[in-house]
C-alpha cells in the first residue's frame, strides 16, 4: 500500500465541507416564534411570527400582515409539541425568512426586467419551458453558497429531520447541512458541554441533561406547562375575578376615555362588516396576556410555596401592580398575580380549566421534571450536571423564577452545590437555541462536522440519523 501524503494546508478535503468565505445560516423554528440569522452574530437577524395568515388560499408571513381581513384565517406550521406539522406551510415560512428577508436583493439582468413578474412580486410558474426554467433558477439558487445549521426539539422523529435534509437540499441547493438539538445550543450559549438545560418556553416546558455535548436521551422531561398554559391560567383567573374581566384585543378599539381602576372601560369599538375568524381574535388576545405577563404576573420566590397559610394575607399588604387593558379599564392586581403561575411548581394551586389541556399533573410541574430528568443520568454524572443548571427560553423571564428555582432545587437536593446559569439579557434568553447554534456554526473546528452535499447525495436523507446524534 502506498503511503499517503498529507493534504498540504491550502488544499481541502473533496469530501468534508470547508466553506470560510461564506457566513452559514442559522434557523430556529419554534412554535410561537421563528428565528434566523447568519452565523458569527450575536442576534438573529429575523425574528417572525410561527402564526402566518391564509387567506383566498394565500399563505401570508410576518406581523405586518396579520390583519383583520373578511376570511383571514391564523395558522401554525408547528404543533404544541413543537414539532412541523404542515411541511408545505414551513417550507414556504423559512424560505421567505432564509431568502426573501436575510439575502439581499438579487440584480435582475435587464433581458429580463419586467418580464414573468406579476403585479404581487411572485414569479409564476408558466407552462411554457423557458420561463419555467427561468422561474426555477431564479427560486433554486437563493441558498446555494450559504451551509444551515437547523435546530431541532429533542424529541423530534426520524421522519421529521429527514425532511428537513431533504428540503435543505432538494428544495434550496444548500452545499452543506447541519441538524442541532435546541437544549445542546442553549448549553453552548452559556458556555457548557455538560449542563441541565431547563428551557421554557412559548408552548412548553422541557429538562434535559447534556453531558460532553450530547443530549443523555433517558432525561428528556417536557410538559404543556409554558407560556401558553400560562396565558390560559390568566383567562380563568380573569373570569372568575370581580368584576369579570372581559379580553378586548387592541384591534377592536377605536378610542377610549380614562377611568378609575375597577371601573368599566369607557371605549368606542370597532365595527367590521365581516366577521372576524376565531383564530385571528385568539392571536391578538395572545398579545394582550403577553404583556400582561411581562408586566404583572410573578413567581412566588419561596422558600415555601404560595398556598402556604399566611403567605397571601402577606402579599395582600404589599403593593400591587396595575395593567390597563386596551379598552381602558385597569386594574390592581396583587396576589393573584403569584398565584397565577404557581401551578408551574405546585399543581394544587393551578387554576381549574374546562379543557384537558389546561390541567396540570404533579408530573407536569418544573420541580417534578428535574426529578424524572436527573433519574434518568448516571449518579455519579448527577453533582456536575447541578452544578450547571441552564435556564433558557422566554417564559423563564418571568420575575423571580430563577430565585424560586433556587429554592426548589436547594430543597430537592440538600447538600449539593447548584449553580445557575440564565443570561442577564432578554434577548439571551429568549433566542438562547439560536445564539448557541450562531457560535457553533461559526467555529472553524465544525466544519469538519457539516454533511455536505457530496455526502447528501451519496447516502440520502438517511445520513442525517447517523451524523446529527
Amino acid at each position: 500500500m502506498s503511503h499517503q501524503q498529507p493534504l498540504s494546508s491550502s488544499v481541502q478535503p473533496t469530501d468534508i465541507y470547508g466553506g470560510d468565505e461564506v457566513s452559514a445560516l442559522v434557523l430556529d423554528p419554534g412554535y410561537c416564534n421563528t428565528r434566523a440569522g447568519y452565523a458569527g452574530e450575536e442576534m438573529p437577524k429575523q425574528v417572525l411570527p410561527s402564526f402566518y395568515g391564509h387567506i383566498n388560499g394565500r399563505d401570508v408571513f410576518g406581523d405586518e400582515y396579520i390583519v383583520p381581513k373578511p376570511g383571514f384565517e391564523v395558522r401554525n406550521y408547528m404543533n404544541r409539541d413543537s414539532v412541523v406539522e404542515d411541511w408545505d406551510a414551513a417550507t414556504r415560512m423559512w424560505e421567505h425568512v432564509l431568502v426573501k428577508r436575510l439575502q439581499p436583493e438579487r440584480s435582475t439582468p435587464p433581458s429580463k426586467k419586467g418580464l414573468n413578474i406579476s403585479d404581487d412580486g411572485d414569479v409564476p410558474m408558466e407552462d411554457d419551458g423557458n420561463n419555467n426554467e427561468d422561474a426555477m433558477d431564479a427560486l433554486e439558487k437563493p441558498l446555494a453558497e450559504n451551509p444551515l445549521l437547523m435546530t431541532e426539539a429533542p424529541w423530534n422523529s426520524p421522519k421529521a429531520r429527514e425532511k428537513a435534509i431533504e428540503i435543505s437540499m432538494e428544495t434550496w441547493g444548500v452545499p452543506a447541512f447541519w441538524l442541532s438539538k435546541t437544549p445542546v445550543l442553549a448549553a453552548f450559549a452559556a458556555g457548557k458541554a455538560t449542563a441541565l438545560v431547563i428551557d421554557v418556553g412559548g408552548a412548553n416546558t422541557s429538562v434535559t441533561a447534556i453531558h460532553d455535548g450530547m443530549v443523555l436521551k433517558r432525561s428528556i422531561q417536557r410538559s404543556p406547562v409554558g407560556g401558553v398554559w400560562l396565558s390560559n391560567q390568566i383567562c380563568r383567573m380573569w373570569d372568575g375575578s370581580e368584576p369579570k374581566v372581559d379580553v378586548v384585543p387592541r384591534f377592536m378599539v377605536e378610542s377610549k376615555k380614562p377611568v378609575e381602576a375597577g371601573a368599566p372601560a369607557e371605549a368606542n369599538l370597532r365595527k367590521f362588516n365581516f366577521d372576524i375568524h376565531p383564530s385571528f381574535r385568539a392571536y391578538e388576545e395572545e398579545r394582550v396576556l403577553t404583556e400582561f405577563k411581562e408586566s404583572v404576573v410573578e413567581v412566588w420566590r419561596g422558600p415555601q410555596r404560595f398556598m402556604t397559610p399566611g403567605n397571601e394575607d402577606a402579599v395582600r399588604t404589599q403593593p400591587g401592580r396595575v395593567f390597563e387593558m386596551p379598552d381602558g379599564s385597569n386594574q390592581m392586581w396583587r396576589e393573584q398575580r403569584f398565584r397565577v403561575s404557581e401551578g408551574m411548581w405546585d399543581e394544587s394551586a393551578a387554576y381549574n380549566t374546562t379543557d384537558e389541556e389546561g390541567r396540570v399533573t404533579k408530573a407536569q410541574t418544573i420541580p417534578a421534571l428535574i426529578k424524572a430528568a436527573l433519574e434518568g443520568v448516571d449518579v455519579d454524572l448527577r453533582p456536575n450536571i447541578l452544578g450547571n443548571v441552564v435556564v433558557t427560553g422566554s417564559t423563564s423571564l418571568l420575575n423571580g423564577f430563577n430565585d424560586r428555582l433556587n429554592h426548589e432545587l436547594a430543597q430537592m437536593y440538600p447538600g449539593v452545590k447548584i449553580k445557575i446559569h440564565a443570561a442577564g439579557l432578554t434577548t439571551e434568553r429568549r433566542f438562547g437555541a439560536w445564539i448557541g447554534g450562531s457560535i457553533l456554526a461559526s467555529l472553524g473546528t465544525f466544519h469538519q462536522m457539516w454533511i455536505s452535499r457530496k455526502e447528501y447525495d451519496e447516502n440520502g436523507a438517511g445520513i442525517v440519523e447517523k451524523r446529527c446524534k
